[in-house]
């Protein structure tokens, strides 16, 4: 049989999905005087009978991705955005119950905060101090994140953060490391540790609305028990300060049973000032961007499974 004549191996779809990503919703709420706003960034993948579009080109089943975009304002408008996580929800839940088609969805969420502006009291005389409570500006911290997976059963609330830097200006060694001829690197006993934590953490929230989380508490909760083990440890590698700042969140909130960080070493080399006649006594660093080394690691609550996918870095 000739080379162009063999029978064709069949093709077969696998997994697929789609939806409208990087819907930028802002919810205004208006209580009186004081106002309250919340930022998100709103992306939807949906999966489920999905053969035909791909196979024939048939939309019969095909939600479309500006009808996905539409529900985000809506739901923004019915449900108001109590948390990310709560919002999250609220779209998983609809996209999944209200299309038969639709077996499952994603919502990934970024949330950009924003910090209330006081006023002067110099201002008083044109606005009056108390009464300015409508002005906001955008904090220059981490972005909070969020995905929510339903398949009509089961869910999957993963929350988290990225860019969040953090610094130890002392308390930080790294030395007895393996050493070959290709070795350069001094051995420290004092040293800048500096990171910029990306994290994820997998809550054990099933579907129980009496046991639904604080999702608000819970944020704030973990970023301040991830800040204060980052603060606390002695750290003699990145890798212990990561495992302390995961044990430390797992301990101390029973709604969490997995966190998965992600740690660039954000490197402070000791500038030589020797040739200017100057002595450094780890006081002028120099702030290397890149190359970097890349830390990564995952902790889990004892007798629970990892189930945090390892792109979830890249939200």
């Amino acid at each position: 049989m000739a080379e162009n004549s063999r029978p064709a191996r069949p093709v077969v779809l696998g997994q697929n999905q789609y939806g409208k990503a990087e819907n930028r919703v802002v919810k205004i709420t208006r209580d009186g005087a004081t106002h309250h706003i919340k930022d998100l960034n709103v992306s939807v993948a949906l999966s489920g009978d999905m053969d035909d579009v791909h196979y024939s080109g048939s939309n019969a089943h095909v939600l479309p991705t500006d009808t996905t975009k539409n529900t985000v304002f809506a739901k923004a408008r019915e449900h108001g955005i109590e948390s990310a996580e709560q919002f999250g929800i609220h779209l998983a839940r609809h996209f999944v119950t209200s299309q038969e088609v639709i077996h499952r969805a994603r919502i990934r969420i970024e949330e950009y905060a924003w910090e209330r502006i006081e006023s002067s009291d110099a201002n008083s005389k044109f606005i009056g101090a108390d009464e300015v409570k409508h002005s906001f500006v955008r904090k220059g911290q981490e972005t909070r994140l969020t995905e929510i997976t339903y398949d009509g059963e089961q869910w999957q609330v993963i929350s988290g953060l990225k860019d969040l830097t953090v610094l130890n200006s002392t308390n930080s060694e790294f030395w007895g490391y393996i050493k070959d001829k290709y070795t350069t690197l001094q051995e420290a006993y004092d040293r800048i540790l500096a990171t910029s934590v990306a994290a994820q953490w997998r809550f054990n929230w099933t579907d129980d609305e009496q046991k639904m989380p604080n999702w608000e508490k819970s944020y704030e909760q973990v970023r301040k028990h991830m800040l204060q083990a980052f603060a606390e440890t002695y750290s003699l590698s990145l890798q212990q300060t990561l495992y302390q700042m995961g044990s430390r969140i797992i301990n101390n909130r029973s709604e969490i049973d997995e966190v998965r960080f992600s740690l660039p070493n954000k490197h402070h080399f000791l500038v030589d000032l020797e040739p200017f006649g100057l002595k450094n006594d780890n006081e002028v660093y120099f702030a290397a961007d890149r190359p970097y080394g890349l830390i990564e690691g995952t902790v889990v609550r004892d007798g629970c499974e990892a189930r945090i996918p390892v792109d979830m870095t890249n939200l």
